[in-house]
């Protein structure tokens, strides 16, 4: 009987679903340098990154999900387990010390910042998840490879700390000139403070435009999104795609005339660079954003969209580009051209897989 070979990398996670874009780009770049890749995770099997050995089962409860934080770590038999959940941190580090493996801790959120836009995490009740947060930063300094989305989050010192920011990465993206009707997209988490229902306001207030929203709906705005949608002004015009792979999600987008960008000014969102406005610019769409101030930055050096600071300025936006498209192309060639000047081909998920290479290559 052949014995199944040892996965080079194990990724694990208790609350990402397999088709989340960060995981597809960890993966398709360690695949890349001839990795074996496993992944455990939520959701469908099938939006798992093509190639990799995918466990994805469904979300259940908070109890099941404390099942899966302290199970998983033991399931995965890799030479180097990534683990991309603060809560997942603690017991990761035991298995892979007792076992002598690798371990990267992949953290690609400021969780703390987060937390408080919360409510539920806000006063006693959130007492442990912002301890668990807290100990878990302390514990991903100590991990083989430290792994930040951005140079802002913590840990700031690490045994090995490394930035991977979330770059667009080309063979997921789609881009295409605008076609048919005007549409305008979004791709990402959905939720209030994602800017959720300024953009349906902003939809409704441009009737020539229609919106797809491509990413999972927070489950406490579900219902109100769904009556939202009905309502007269905007019935038939928003279209829910739901969570969908990166190379689906930017197949969804490819003619669309515009992107939106209406993230909230919350403690987790005023410093952030969201990985979107990235790939917006990259696949040529112009942006519609608010004036967080590194959006701001990149869309005022990029020349690639418009900044407001009210749904009815985004909607007037919107209104003047249906009306002028010759607007909407000079901005469309500003994105592409900053694009190809900024974002480099070799992507820091290659480099995090290099360096992750180099963990193999000390174990072995």
């Amino acid at each position: 009987m052949r014995s199944t070979p040892v996965p080079d990398v194990g990724i694990i996670t208790s609350g990402h679903d397999v088709a989340d874009a960060r995981l597809h780009k960890i993966t398709a770049a360690l695949q890349k340098r001839g990795l074996n890749v496993e992944l455990w995770g939520l959701g469908d099997p099938a939006g798992g990154p093509t190639g990799a050995t995918v466990h994805a089962g469904n979300r259940g409860s908070l109890v099941q999900r404390l099942a899966r934080t302290a199970v998983l770590p033991w399931r995965t038999s890799a030479k180097v387990v990534v683990t991309v959940d603060p809560d997942m941190i603690p017991i990761t580090r035991l298995v892979t010390t007792l076992r002598r493996r690798k371990m990267v801790a992949d953290v690609h959120e400021d969780y703390g910042r987060l937390l408080r836009d919360r409510a539920w995490a806000r006063g006693p009740v959130g007492l442990p998840a912002r301890l668990m947060v807290a100990l878990s930063t302390r514990l991903a300094a100590g991990a083989d490879l430290t792994v930040v989305a951005d140079s802002h989050l913590s840990p700031h010192q690490a045994k090995h700390r490394m930035v991977v920011t979330n770059q667009p990465v080309a063979a997921f993206l789609a881009p295409a000139p605008p076609a048919g009707e005007p549409r305008v997209v979004y791709v990402g988490d959905l939720r209030v403070s994602r800017g959720l229902f300024d953009m349906v306001d902003t939809v409704a207030a441009a009737p020539q435009w229609s919106l797809d929203l491509i990413g999972p709906v927070a489950g406490g705005d579900r219902e109100r999104l769904e009556r939202r949608i009905a309502e007269p002004d905007v019935a038939g015009r928003v279209r829910l795609h739901g969570r969908q792979p990166p190379a689906e999600a930017w197949r969804i987008v490819e003619g669309a005339w515009a992107s939106l960008a209406l993230l909230q000014e919350t403690p987790a969102f005023v410093e952030a660079m969201p990985s979107k406005i990235y790939e917006y610019l990259a696949s040529g769409l112009p942006v519609v954003s608010t004036r967080l101030p590194r959006q701001t930055r990149i869309i005022e050096e990029s020349g690639g969209g418009v900044l407001i600071d009210t749904v009815a300025e985004a909607a007037e936006t919107l209104r003047r580009w249906s009306d002028d498209p010759g607007e909407l192309e000079k901005l469309r060639d500003c994105a592409l051209q900053w694009a190809a000047d900024h974002l480099p081909t070799t992507t820091p998920y290659d480099e995090l897989a290099d360096a992750i290479q180099d963990l193999l290559r000390g174990s072995a």
